[in-house]
């Protein structure tokens, strides 16, 4: 039973670090190439959930809505680097966080304003609504599987674009060192507009794919926007694989110290501080976790190498 329940956590660990990955890669390249702190990231992830969730409504297909909804995030994040957060990359790091939180605050309200303030309900689809015997006696949900799928496939596709192209090559050389890209020709007002649509368009399948999990709402990216800078502190800013690595890393302490320390304290401790210490615990471990690694990398495990 424990080791069936090990087993779980770790693929329940999995999907959710690759999710987060989906999050932090376009954090950490916004980040790591324009100097530039987006607190309105977040924001993204839920308009992207928001919008397969109103595109798989008026479809009946969650693969139409994913689809609509990861363009129409894409589409929301260039314009919104092209009329607003362009003039913010001259400012200082304090007036990037501000506008960048008005922006967050701003698109609560819209969301509000246009859905409601009540949850909007996101339903994997039928096919895949019940589990798969993995092994024997072992089930896991067809749809948490498929979330795995989705995210090492966007991961290697990620790799392949970071490593094996042009404009892959560009968007190393920035995160290493801006001024030489700079200095080599590097288009840098076309590379930065691309990079915030492709950061959008993550956040819409990051979001689009744990809406059916969690709830799709207002004010949700919020707490994983805090996951995100986590997990991006964790692999160094601008790496990709530090990205990976980190979330890999931030999803399986996260899920598994969620499960596995109540249990500990429970046989340890007794039930009652399990049920009020346990959880308290485990909150807080990525945040240990994330201290250790800086402890002994203060610039993250890989830092802007890409």
């Amino acid at each position: 039973m424990t080791g069936v329940l090990i087993l779980e956590q770790a693929l329940n660990g999995l999907q959710f670090g690759l999710m987060l990955f989906l999050l932090a890669a376009g954090l950490t390249l916004v980040f790591g190439i324009m100097d530039m702190i987006n607190l309105a990231h977040g924001s993204l992830y839920m308009v992207g959930a928001y919008l397969v969730a109103a595109a798989t409504a008026a479809s009946g297909s969650f693969w139409l809505g994913l689809s609509a909804g990861i363009a129409g995030a894409a589409l929301f994040g260039v314009l919104l680097e092209l009329t607003v957060l362009r003039r913010l990359y001259q400012r200082d790091h304090l007036s990037q966080v501000l506008g960048t939180f008005a922006i967050l605050l701003m698109c609560n309200e819209a969301v509000r304003f246009i859905w409601g303030s009540q949850p909007v309900l996101l339903s994997p689809p039928e096919s895949l609504a019940g589990p798969v015997e993995l092994l024997p006696g072992f089930y896991y949900p067809a749809y948490r599987l498929l979330i795995i799928g989705v995210g090492l496939a966007v991961a290697l596709l990620l790799w392949l674009l970071i490593t094996r192209t042009r404009v892959g090559m560009q968007v190393r050389a920035g995160a290493s060192n801006r001024e030489m890209a700079l200095v080599m020709g590097t288009n840098v007002r076309l590379l930065f507009t691309a990079l915030f649509g492709l950061g959008a368009a993550l956040c819409a399948v990051a979001g689009g794919m744990l809406g059916p999990l969690l709830a799709v709402q207002v004010g949700m990216g919020e707490s994983i926007l805090i996951l995100a800078f986590v997990v991006i502190v964790i692999g160094g800013i601008g790496s990709v694989r530090g990205a990976l690595l980190g979330a890999l890393l931030v999803g399986v302490v996260d899920t598994a110290g969620r499960t596995l320390i109540p249990m500990a304290f429970d046989a340890l401790l007794g039930p009652e501080a399990a049920s009020n210490a346990g959880p308290a615990v485990a909150s807080i471990l990525i945040y240990v976790l994330m201290a250790a690694v800086l402890f002994w990398k203060p610039k993250g495990l890989f830092p802007s190498h890409g």
